[in-house]
């Protein structure tokens, strides 16, 4: 597990260290920073994936150093990711004698060991999207745990998915938009989830469709999923059924295109949780989307569930729903309150500052810094003035 993250001058932060535990909330305002958060654990990972923080990268010059663009991030040019106010090597600096490039630094702690990556910004080559990494750490375990990212941007309801065995089984990734969550249901549908603490009492057994039609009926009541290859195409398709506690009465499928996009939206969230591993990253960006509060706070007990297992979620949320399902998970004794981390960014003026409330035994917020999730109270206020 990751249990802290460093970042020096990466987009929003001229320099942050945040501790991160089997579930982390990141909540706060737009363009607040919680994203780069994300971005940075993603940006190490696709730059592993791609042989470029191991000496053996795509290019015959290649060094190693960050991939700024690929499969699960797009950051754009190096002049994009470095920090406007940057900070600069200061001791390095007075070493030497003479002034040093700007950098970008990312050190994670992850299973007690430190690992960091240093990149130099070329100011002679601003549109580079690859940025030289000096003295690459040994490989660090978030090279090769399993991983899932998933973006806010996710799949929407359509008629087909695609099936790309190499993707979705060899590789046993969704898709950052989700798009292949389809396609592994399909060829998982029986595996056996060995995880209690994911067991839904609804459930009619502990396998994967089993377990996902059971939450996926706290979004939506009666519903099941059925995930079936097309024959002759490179495509499944995904039809939803309706009736009974455990939807087995439903005889009419309905397409994705004919329910609300909260389903099949939350469809990605639900399989990445009942499929982690105990050493699993999970990056999610606001999985509440297109869902009910009842759903959101379901959802909610879903994550905490996962972090249970050993797995670890990192979740960028706008809902304070999420919030409450976390703190009702605490208070059930479902996630112990020290596995359970909050960061709540806002802007002082100068930059990003990060206030972390803790959640004690009983689900309360020990402190509740202002602004946060506070427009409930800051509205009743003004309607009772």
């Amino acid at each position: 597990m990751i249990t802290e993250l460093t970042l020096v001058n990466f987009k929003a932060f001229r320099r942050i260290t945040l501790p991160l535990g089997p579930l982390t909330l990141l909540t706060g305002l737009n363009s607040s920073g919680k994203s780069s958060v994300l971005q940075a654990l993603a940006m190490i990972r696709q730059s592993y994936d791609a042989g470029e923080l191991r000496g053996i990268g795509q290019y015959p010059e290649s060094v190693d150093g960050f991939l700024l663009n690929s499969e699960l991030v797009q950051l754009g040019t190096a002049q994009d990711v470095l920090h406007e106010d940057f900070a600069r090597a200061r001791e390095l600096e007075e070493l030497i004698g003479r002034p040093t490039p700007p950098y970008v630094a990312c050190l994670i702690k992850q299973e007690g060991t430190l690992y960091g990556w240093g990149a130099t910004y070329d100011s002679s080559q601003p549109d580079q999207d690859m940025m030289a990494v000096w003295m690459p750490p040994e490989t660090a375990p978030i090279a090769y745990n399993p991983f899932q990212y998933l973006h806010a941007d996710r799949i929407t309801p359509a008629v087909t998915y695609p099936r790309s065995h190499h993707i979705a089984i060899a590789r046993g990734f969704l898709g950052v938009r989700g798009e292949h969550t389809v396609n592994y249901l399909r060829h998982h549908a029986e595996d056996l989830v060995d995880a209690p603490p994911l067991w839904h009492p609804r459930a009619i057994s502990p396998q994967l469709l089993d377990l996902a039609n059971a939450w996926m009926q706290e979004l939506c009541p009666g519903v099941n999923l059925q995930a079936s290859a097309i024959e002759g195409t490179d495509y499944v398709r995904l039809s939803y059924g309706f009736g009974g506690t455990a939807g087995i009465s439903a005889t009419r499928r309905r397409r994705p295109t004919n329910v609300g996009f909260g389903l099949t939206y939350a469809l990605p969230v639900v399989i990445a949780c009942l499929t982690a591993r105990p050493d699993s990253l999970i990056l999610l960006e606001n999985p509440e989307a297109h869902l009910h509060p009842r759903g959101q706070s379901r959802l909610a007990a879903l994550l905490s569930a996962t972090a249970a297992t050993g797995a670890q979620l990192v979740v960028e949320t706008h809902s304070d729903h999420v919030l409450n399902g976390v703190r009702l998970a605490v208070k059930q004794e479902r996630l112990r309150p020290e596995r359970a981390v909050v960061h709540y960014f806002r802007g002082n003026g100068a930059g990003t500052e990060v206030v972390s409330p803790r959640i004690d035994k009983d689900g309360m917020i020990e402190q509740w810094p202002e602004g946060f999730f506070d427009e409930w109270e800051s509205s009743l206020d003004q309607l009772l003035d």
